[in-house]
């Protein structure tokens, strides 16, 4: 094996592992171009050997870009996406001095404070304004 075969084994390795630890891909064109460079360097110089690899990337890039597009799916929101803006009822005192709060979301309960700090007791309606990890920031309703 000369160093050119040598160059293209490397590279469509590479690819691969690359591939294969990402799962997104981001280089499996790199590795079937490399791979399509490899089997030309048995007959064609380094430039042309370059060329294959330039073209056969292009094309694969080219013609599966459409097809990944139509399996792509559209985002799914979380669930604290999801519960942006609902209502939610107090089921312990918000006290950001004592440190407690809790509120109930459509029956899921999860540890709330107040944006500004203020105070809200048990059994009172707020509104869900921001979703921080396991905490709801949530203001009175009007």
């Amino acid at each position: 094996m000369d160093m050119q075969m040598i160059l293209w084994a490397v590279i469509f390795v590479l690819a691969v592992v690359i591939e294969l630890c990402s799962m997104q891909l981001i280089s499996i064109w790199f590795a079937v171009g490399a791979l399509a460079a490899f089997a030309s360097s048995f007959k064609l110089p380094f430039v042309g050997q370059l060329t294959v690899f330039v073209i056969v990337t292009a094309v694969m890039l080219l013609a599966t870009r459409p097809l990944l597009k139509k399996l792509r799916k559209p985002a799914v929101p979380t669930n604290h996406e999801l519960d942006l803006g609902k209502t939610a009822l107090v089921i312990e005192d918000i006290d950001a001095s004592a440190g407690t709060g809790r509120v109930r979301v459509q029956g899921i309960d999860w540890s709330a404070s107040t944006k500004d700090g203020s105070t809200i007791k048990s059994g009172e309606t707020v509104k869900v304004v921001e979703v921080g990890g396991a905490r709801l920031t949530v203001e009175k309703t009007v």
